[in-house]
């Protein structure tokens, strides 16, 4: 082989090699500003209704969007205007179902079942045709299992508040199915536009009805800090799904629950279990070996952006 060749070859295997942890790096981002938008909800005002959350951060963000990009031209073009609708009220069907759950069973419980999503993902992504399942679903169990461990759950509650956590996260499966199938042709952008449409349309009627305006400068800040949070921990998230595979998505995300229970520690002084660290391992294990059984195919995978006003959102 040729020196010129073999510089060749070699630079580009550097490309591959460090292409193949730019999704981790943006997904594990995304899970840790996620965390800090729970941190917000929690601690904000207990009257502010789910449908002041849900309005404040789909209609904002929304409205974020189209003054940042819009000018750019027409920010809803897009070839995939229904997966994108798809994705959109699969996401807020998800979003309602947990909250309608969280209010009926304990968190421990509702979280638990929420996070099998994504099992539900790796199944759906198959189903769509365009991602095995394989061995993907046994990290999908087995972090599922670390999340168990983690939380302790005790099923308890009405069976309806179960059903209604896991229809939530059967519906996050297809998000984030979703998602990975529109990230080939469709910037971050346009998929989390799309998103916030479908979820202000959702809630405008509730929150018009009887809305709760941010009276206080620290209901204002939280209430902002929400939007912000929600808006770049959607686009990381979405971004970083041209990199990583639907299950190795799902499962770096699913770090989300140890960074709440890292921020209860520091900041709320609760203590460090064993279930914290044998949990946390099943988790990060499950991650990481599937990161590391799949560099090269999540490096090599072709990623078509659309061309029009929506692709380069």
């Amino acid at each position: 082989m040729a020196f010129e060749e073999i510089v060749v070859s070699s630079g580009y295997a550097s490309r591959l090699k460090a292409r193949a942890w730019i999704g981790p790096a943006l997904m594990l981002s995304s899970a840790f500003i996620f965390s800090l938008m729970d941190c917000l909800i929690k601690f904000l005002n207990p009257s502010f209704r789910i449908w002041d959350i849900a309005f404040y951060r789909f209609g904002c963000g929304m409205a974020i969007l189209v003054l940042l990009f819009g000018r750019h031209g027409n920010p809803f073009s897009t070839p995939d205007t229904k997966l994108l609708l798809v994705r959109g009220i699969a996401g807020c069907l998800s979003f309602l179902a947990l909250v309608y759950a969280l209010r009926m069973i304990p968190l421990s419980t509702a979280m638990v079942l929420f996070y099998s999503y994504p099992a539900f993902a790796t199944l759906f992504a198959s189903l769509f045709s365009y991602e095995k399942a394989g061995k993907q679903i046994v990290w999908a169990v087995l972090a599922f299992c670390g999340v168990v461990v983690f939380l302790d759950p005790q099923l308890e509650g009405g069976l309806l508040g179960q059903v209604m956590s896991l229809l939530g996260a059967a519906f996050a499966g297809i998000a984030v199915a979703s998602i990975r199938k529109a990230s080939k042709t469709n910037g971050p952008v346009i998929i989390y536009l799309y998103f916030c449409v479908t979820g202000a349309v959702v809630s405008f009627l509730p929150f018009v009805a009887g809305p709760r305006i941010p009276v206080t400068l620290t209901d204002g800040l939280m209430v902002a800090g929400i939007i912000c949070t929600s808006v770049v921990a959607q686009l990381l998230m979405n971004h970083g799904f041209r990199y990583c595979g639907t299950c190795e998505g799902g499962l770096l995300l699913t770090s989300e629950v140890i960074f709440v229970a890292i921020y209860g520690f520091v900041f709320l002084g609760e203590s460090i279990t064993w279930r914290f660290w044998v949990g946390g391992m099943m988790i990060l294990g499950s991650i990481v070996a599937l990161s590391l059984s799949m560099p090269g195919a999540r490096a090599l995978a072709p990623v078509r952006r659309n061309e029009g006003s929506g692709g380069r959102l």
